[in-house]
């Protein structure tokens, strides 16, 4: 049979039919799709050490991380009272050595058998009777002949991941590995090379084929490091490129409008806030205003943490616009923070001559049909929407400036859904989701970033502390006392009805019980994302009057609300939300002169205070890892008000897909390079991507053309927002 990369890999030695089957399910359907499935890791030789050595360093107060390749003697379970103990005895040329875990047992019983050789990896510690113990090891089964082999000749082991659909065909570490040293051996020397020679040279990289031999079966660290170095930095330039491409689109649009700034009333109207402006926002303003005053179109992304008055900062913006003739859009992902943003903008521009109107879906034809015909007409200068803005039927002739606030919660398809409804508009994006600069250099690459990085000067830290589920009552008395001085508060649940699925409470059961027990003397209300906008609108205007003194919410107030008088929030369950949430949450309190609290309330075993855990985490159960996260997540919590740190925080727990919508955004999985860490070969890539497309933007040139083939080869969804065709 003739060798080809786009052979099956059924067709391999020891695949076949059924196990080629399994490869499929997992993405694996040819021979170059194999040899692109990588290590998850590699055990060196030059890291083993025997037994003996390693009780001796330990006696001499060693205390950092050791390999042990050994053989299963025997394994028993040990129960004292609820908790169990796994321990596995093991033994090498030196001696013996236990291996314990208190975790995850139900998984770790099945898999050390008699005679079963492991590469096992911990800090060690000697116990009271002597015994050598690694406690919650990570480790890799290896066979006897390969255990031979890599002592003596100072082999480097590949260990793959071996999902449950390769394990259901009897596939191991072993099997694998073998197929794949057949696969490297026979096929790697096929692979073409995927960059330009001039790129290849200037970032010392090493061939593409080579870099496949050598991340699967590297001869020395060298090797290894210098394959996935040519693995991450070739990940991030496509990447690169495609923000490149994306910027280049923006700018070869037809020109964008050219603004003349009016500085008197624009002067007048900063001089007549109710506060004054910081150094962070007027610099801001500053940065948007040149852009306005630019024939290019504006496209900036404006970072800033809960409270630090991007709003405001966008309203001069806009009314930079309609002083110039053109309608203004603000489009909000909530029918409750829409209208705040309406009733907030309206009480602003009451002595001004501007019109300002509401567009929502849940609005009455008669009322929607007048809002759209002043629209039309250009008599409403300024337009505030949620999602109703997309609609076909919505006509804004004369829009020139558009803001996209929480802009994370929009894709980008929805996004130019709007945007593109005229010809080339300014577009000012914001996020009080914090954005880790890595990710600001990739994701809203082709994108001018500000950032208010200054809260306002009155504003005091909030005081967030994490209490059990036993100190509730402690925290309705807390918070009956800061009633009576004239406070409010939230109290925030995760559901808003009881579910037989998931055993959380919900806020109309707990609603009930408290407001007739706890809190039967205080005025408290209820919201939820249920309601209609009519209904929640009614209830947040009441509590921003202190009609009432609690509110008991779900979600529904993440974003947004503005309640300056309330200065506590208690969050239930809060183990269920993710930190970028939590602290969303948060910042629903604070925004005032006033000290306000965040109580994280959460069950006993998440209390106490996470320890660095010397075990992987793939070892463990799904619900054990969750909880293990949790806990580092109300810990960082308590730790951090900043949320640029909570934001790194949570990009490392969660992945950036998941934070900063990059699964929505039109750009690929990253796979080797991590934005975080790899910032050095990041700020290449991007240097040399920029470079390239800004010099070349067709990819015409004959050197560029290898660039364009594998855009087009593995980056075709992506594609679609750029000009390459």
């Amino acid at each position: 049979m003739t060798r080809d990369l786009s052979t099956s890999v059924q067709y391999i030695k020891s695949v076949g039919p059924k196990r080629a089957q399994a490869f499929n399910k997992i993405g694996i359907i040819t021979v170059e799709d194999l040899l692109h499935y990588f290590p998850t890791k590699h055990l060196d030789r030059t890291t083993i050490l025997n037994s003996a050595k390693v009780a001796q360093h330990v006696m001499n107060g060693y205390e950092g991380e050791v390999t042990i390749i050994g053989k299963v003697v025997e394994s028993e379970l040990i129960r004292y009272g609820k908790k169990q103990i796994f321990k596995v005895k093991m033994k090498d040329n030196a001696g013996f050595f236990e291996c314990v875990w208190f975790q995850g047992i139900k998984f770790f019983k099945d898999i050390f058998n008699a005679n079963d050789i492991y590469a096992v990896s911990a800090k060690p510690v000697m116990t009271r009777y002597g015994n050598l113990q690694l406690i919650h090891p990570d480790f890799d089964k290896i066979s006897a002949v390969e255990s031979e082999e890599f002592l003596n000749t100072g082999k480097i082991i590949p260990f793959y991941r071996i999902s449950k659909e390769l394990k259901s065909t009897n596939l191991g570490d072993i099997s694998l590995r073998k197929i794949i040293t057949t696969v490297v051996e026979e096929y790697a020397d096929l692979i073409s090379e995927t960059l330009p020679q001039n790129i290849i040279v200037k970032n010392n990289l090493i061939p593409k084929k080579t870099a496949i031999k050598d991340y699967h079966f590297p001869i020395d660290n060298n090797s290894l490091e210098k394959a996935k170095q040519r693995f991450k930095y070739e990940e991030l330039f496509f990447l690169e490129c495609l923000v490149a491409l994306k910027k280049v689109r923006m700018k070869i649009k037809k020109n964008g409008i050219k603004f003349n700034i009016h500085p008197e009333p624009i002067k007048s109207f900063i001089k007549n806030l109710p506060f004054q402006l910081t150094q962070a926002q007027l610099k801001v303003l500053s940065e948007i205003r040149k852009d306005m005053e630019s024939k290019e179109p504006m496209n900036r992304l404006l970072q800033g943490d809960v409270g630090s008055g991007k709003t405001i900062v966008a309203l001069i913006a806009m009314l930079i616009a309609v002083s110039n003739g053109y309608q203004a859009v603000l489009m909000a992902p909530t029918e409750i923070l829409a209208d705040q943003h309406f009733k907030n903008i309206h009480s602003l521009l009451e002595s001004t001559d501007f019109n300002i109107a509401l567009l929502l879906g849940g609005q009455t034809n008669k009322t929607r049909k007048t809002i759209l015909n002043g629209i039309a007409e250009n008599k409403i200068n300024i337009i505030v929407g949620t999602h109703a803005l997309l609609e076909e039927n919505v006509e804004i002739p004369h829009m020139g400036f558009v803001v996209i606030d929480e802009q994370h919660r929009f894709g980008v398809a929805q996004r130019s859904k709007l945007i593109e409804k005229v010809i080339s508009p300014d577009v000012l994006i914001m996020t009080a989701t914090p954005i880790p600069r890595t990710v600001s250099m990739t994701v809203y690459g082709d994108l001018d970033v500000s950032v208010i990085n200054e809260m306002p000067k009155n504003r005091k830290k909030i005081t967030t502390v994490l209490r059990s589920e036993n100190n509730l009552p402690e925290i309705f008395s807390f918070i009956k006392e800061r009633v009576k001085n004239g406070e409010q508060a939230f109290i925030v649940y995760p559901l808003v009805e009881e579910s037989e699925k998931i055993d959380l409470k919900d806020v109309t059961s707990e609603f009930e019980i408290i407001k007739n027990t706890y809190l039967d003397d205080t005025r408290v209300n209820l919201i939820h994302g249920r309601m209609n906008w009519q209904e929640k609108e009614t209830i947040m205007e009441d509590f921003s009057k202190n009609k009432f003194d609690v509110l008991f919410s779900t979600t529904v107030i993440e974003v947004g609300i503005d309640i300056p008088n309330a200065t506590i929030i208690v969050i239930n369950e809060a183990f269920r939300f993710g930190l970028s949430q939590l602290h969303q949450l948060r910042g629903r309190v604070g925004r005032s002169d006033k000290q306000s609290f965040c109580i994280l309330v959460t069950r006993d075993e998440l209390i106490r205070k996470t320890k660095r855990k010397n075990f992987s985490l793939e070892y463990l159960s799904p619900a054990e890892i969750e909880r293990y996260k949790s806990q580092i997540r109300l810990n960082a919590m308590v730790e951090h008000n900043d949320g640029f740190k909570l934001s790194e925080i949570d990009f490392k727990l969660r992945g950036p897909g998941n934070i900063f919508g990059i699964e929505q955004s039109g750009f690929p999985q990253l796979k080797h390079a991590d934005i975080i860490n790899d910032t050095e070969i990041l700020i290449d890539a991007k240097n040399d991507a920029f470079n390239v497309i800004l010099n070349d933007p067709n990819l015409s040139s004959s050197e560029n053309q290898i660039i364009k083939r594998q855009l087009k080869k593995n980056y075709y969804t992506s594609l679609k927002f750029s000009h390459i065709a």
